[in-house]
């Protein structure tokens, strides 16, 4: 059995092993976590607590869905998907920003709910092991983050990066927490519900940089200016490129396309002219490991334009 796992997990490109792996720790550091704040919350009489317990709850189901959308955008080209299957990973990246939403708007309204009740007496004041699984919690979760976004970032991976995300929204959730179960030992129970509308702001405006980010991806978003510029030098440095006439770049998924138009002498050879072409087309693919795919068009050049670096 061990050996069949071991050729099921090498089987895996690096990318997916990755964030397969961080996923797996993921998964049984969350479950743990959860229980824990769970029996905290009960113990020590905390509806904040358990409630910051769902929330670490909700993070395995986020991990599953990461886990499913690295394995179906690393799935190699074929007749219906030429182009392959990276977008896909941009889906699984919207659906946790909504989960991630959800989780913020549910924090904020059971917030505004209790500071417009204002029956602040009638709540117990919780324990002492509430407050100290609080502060785990907040030590943990942002461990987490850091660790899956260190991942994420090292294999481009945008679901991944969500998730990272969605581990800061529970620190932040336990940070609150820690706050409100504070305040009501202190005797000013209030700091707790004012606490989770702050928290639902902070993962509201992370749900929408991780749905705006993967919206991007889905819609041919072109490069930034900074990676185009060192491209077209790229480009140019190239012996025999005379100009670029054009360069487009669009996001596909974590990876780029680029499109390329060169500017060469009119008099060549095709298969001199050809030669010049492979010869940037490898290199933009050798020096941008990210481009998937390069495509490089050779036009004549016009008099005077060598070494202006023209483009449409």
């Amino acid at each position: 059995m061990k050996k069949l796992f071991a050729r099921k997990f090498n089987s895996r490109t690096p990318e997916e092993a990755l964030a397969y792996r961080v996923s797996v720790i993921t998964i049984a550091v969350n479950t743990g976590l959860s229980l824990l704040k769970l029996i905290a919350g009960l113990l020590a009489s905390s509806g904040a607590m358990i409630s910051d317990a769902v929330h670490s709850a909700s993070d395995v189901f986020s991990t599953f869905i990461v886990i499913i959308g690295v394995k179906i955008s690393n799935r190699k080209s074929d007749s219906d998907h030429e182009y392959g299957h990276e977008r896909l990973e941009c889906i699984a990246s919207i659906i946790l920003a909504v989960i991630l939403l959800l989780t913020g708007i549910g924090i904020g309204i059971d917030g505004l709910e209790k500071i417009a009740g204002g029956h602040y007496g009638d709540l117990r004041v919780p324990g002492v092991l509430a407050l100290a699984a609080a502060v785990l919690s907040v030590a943990v979760k942002e461990w987490m983050f850091r660790y899956t976004r260190s991942a994420a970032e090292q294999i481009r991976s945008g679901a991944l990066l969500a998730d990272a995300w969605h581990h800061r929204s529970d620190a932040l959730s336990s940070v609150g927490a820690f706050v409100g179960i504070l305040g009501a030992r202190a005797g000013f129970p209030v700091l707790d519900p004012v606490a989770s509308v702050l928290i639902c702001l902070f993962i509201a405006k992370a749900a929408y940089d991780i749905f705006k980010d993967a919206v991007d991806k889905l819609v041919d978003k072109s490069c930034d200016e900074a990676t185009e510029e060192q491209m077209r030098a790229a480009i140019l440095s190239v012996d025999g490129v005379l100009g670029v006439d054009r360069l487009q770049t669009r996001l596909f998924g974590s990876k780029m396309y680029v499109d390329i138009e060169i500017a060469a002498d009119g008099s060549q050879t095709l298969y001199q002219s050809h030669h010049i072409a492979e010869q940037v087309h490898d290199k933009i693919e050798r020096e941008y490991p990210l481009v998937k795919h390069c495509m490089v068009h050779v036009n004549p050049a016009e008099d005077g334009e060598e070494g202006t670096g023209h483009t449409d």
